[in-house]
């Protein structure tokens, strides 16, 4: 039976562990991002300093025609100037042109003014929050010949983003021009905050580090101008699919880029827009920019994923959580929060219910001592593995996530030594994957003494699949020992699969439930098996050991 869902599944789309939350952060922190985004961007630089952000070469090659021709030297605003990553391609390309850079974040002046091309004959940086102080204190009026944007107003929320072009618009000449980047919507990084928790309004979304961003689309975009006093000379939506192979990820970067000029007159406004209405406006058609971006570095989303999205990891973006259990101490290296967002796969940090169930066996050692232990979706960290290798036999660490696996690696041999590093297999691990069961099976072909699973319940779709590979790889012998079964042990916090249904989807392949944490089972089978849950846990002074209240544990048996 478990052998025909097992077949059924290589037929089906893969499955891709990860949640589809569409919570918005609560108004408490709404209101704290936006009452703190300064201070937010100011520990982004400086933390990157002008290591984060590539220079924008590609100005010249989409632009080139408006900072050059007749009118003498051009004024250049560069809003959201950062690091200096337009302004200093810029002066390169084009001496004559003067810039004013301006940007909320004390430290992205500070490496603008130290920046070693940097002239009081050429650029004149300052601090402004342009949601707030005004441009033409800064600024002679109606003197600015070009306003560059290039993944700036992204920043702003949407509701003072109307605030921000009205103040431009007070330094643009009458025939002034905003050169214009910026993401737009179905972008990868918006599909990867649709996996968190972290929408703040429709299309606006918190990053890791606290930076916000916000996804436009053409329609959208072009309201925006329109409404405070532009017109679209140029508007295109730009994409780009990178595709890397071995590690199975497509990437799918959007962003927009166009070209706006201060109105004529009002009339010619309200004219527009009419048309915007639906009197004979027709929004500018979607362009496919490939064949343009034969340079990775024009891709340019400014979120440092260059090396991503062209396959490398980016492990100088990882952070070590330092883990101490009873006599063990691990330095586990995880994705930073900062950049999560990007990948799908929450198998690149460090869950709540590996941190408890590592901390059970690294106190009940008798869990595993002498046997041979499959942990079912590990990610990056395989804590609970590398706990078990100090009394298994033998423990095989999987997850289907090959970054994860990758991470993995790396922070297994870091952490253990022979005779304990020599127990340890990884190995990748898809569920209902003929293939992949078959390779786990030619390490271990009498199956596991012990099966573990943490955080690994948590969408519907991938239930069926893990309970139906774990009873292809379960033992069916009693390792020898009187009264004790074979088990596989969940923890989790229930999220989208309530208990019954994982009940349910584990009797269909022949387990059965012997205990549960908290609580217990009232006629406790667990006798039976030769363990308690509870008996794991110590009497006081839990606080550490049970990091959440939420957190349960299942232990089935065959």
């Amino acid at each position: 039976m478990a052998s025909d869902a097992v077949e059924g599944q290589q037929a089906s789309q893969k499955l891709q562990i990860y949640s589809t939350s569409t919570s918005r952060v609560t108004p408490f922190w709404k209101e704290k991002y936006e009452r703190e985004a300064k201070k937010y961007w100011d520990v982004f630089y400086k933390r990157h300093k002008d290591r984060f952000f590539k220079d924008r070469h590609y100005l010249d090659k989409e632009w080139g025609q408006y900072f050059t021709g007749a009118g003498g030297e051009k004024v250049i605003l560069e809003v959201g100037c950062g690091a200096g990553n337009t302004i200093f391609p810029l002066i390169a390309t084009y001496p004559g042109i003067f810039v004013y850079a301006c940007d909320f974040s004390p430290r992205a002046i500070d490496l603008v003014k130290t920046h070693k091309d940097y002239s009081n004959a050429h650029v004149s940086a300052f601090v402004c929050d342009l949601t707030i102080d005004d441009l033409s204190k800064e600024i002679s009026p109606s003197s600015v010949d070009i306003v560059t944007m290039i993944f700036v107003l992204s920043a702003v929320s949407p509701e003072k983003m109307p605030v921000v072009l009205r103040n431009i618009k007070k330094v643009l000449k009458p025939d002034g021009k905003v050169l214009f980047r910026d993401y737009a919507t179905g972008d990868l990084a918006q599909e990867r905050f649709t996996c968190k928790d972290q929408m703040i309004s429709e299309n606006f979304y918190v990053r890791g580090d606290g930076t916000r961003a916000f996804y436009f689309s053409n329609v959208f975009l072009t309201s925006l101008f329109n409404d405070n006093g532009f017109d679209v000379e140029e508007l295109g939506l730009c994409c780009k699919q990178v595709e890397n192979r071995s590690l199975e990820l497509v990437m799918n970067r959007r962003w927009i880029q166009a070209v706006f000029q201060v109105s004529n007159s009002s009339i010619i406004n309200e004219a527009k827009n009419e048309d915007r209405l639906g009197l004979g406006y027709t929004m500018p058609k979607e362009k496919n920019c490939s064949k343009e971006l034969s340079d990775n570095s024009e891709i340019d989303i400014s979120e440092g994923l260059g090396a991503e999205m062209f396959g490398v990891f980016p492990f100088s973006n990882s952070e070590v959580i330092e883990i101490k259990l009873v006599h063990h101490n691990f330095k586990i290296s995880v994705l930073s929060k900062e950049y999560q967002h990007i990948y799908k796969s929450t198998g690149l940090m460090l869950w709540e219910s590996a941190r408890m169930m590592s901390s059970v066996l690294a106190r009940n050692p008798s869990i595993v001592e002498g046997k041979k232990v499959l942990e079912l979706g590990c990610g990056c960290g395989g804590l609970c593995s590398m706990v078990a290798t100090r009394s298994a036999d033998l423990v095989v660490a999987t997850d289907g996530d090959t970054l994860a696996l990758q991470m993995l690696t790396q922070n297994v041999s870091s952490n253990l030594r022979p005779p304990f590093l020599d127990r340890l297999v990884t190995k990748r691990l898809e569920w209902g994957n003929r293939e992949h069961i078959d390779s786990i099976r030619e390490i271990n072909s009498e199956g596991f003494d012990v099966i573990f699973g943490t955080d690994v319940t948590y969408i519907p779709e991938a239930v069926v699949p893990l309970f139906a590979t774990a009873s292809e790889l379960i033992s069916s012998n009693k390792n020898g020992k009187k009264d004790e079964e074979a088990a596989l042990i969940l923890c989790h916090v229930v999220r989208r699969v309530d208990e019954q249904s994982m009940l349910s989807a584990a009797s269909r392949f022949g387990f059965r439930l012997v205990d549960k944490w908290p609580g217990g089972l009232s006629s406790n089978p667990a006798r039976s098996v030769g363990m308690s849950i509870s008996s794991w846990f110590p009497v006081s002074g839990s606080d550490e050991y049970i990091p959440s209240t939420a957190l349960n544990i299942l232990y089935f048996c065959m």
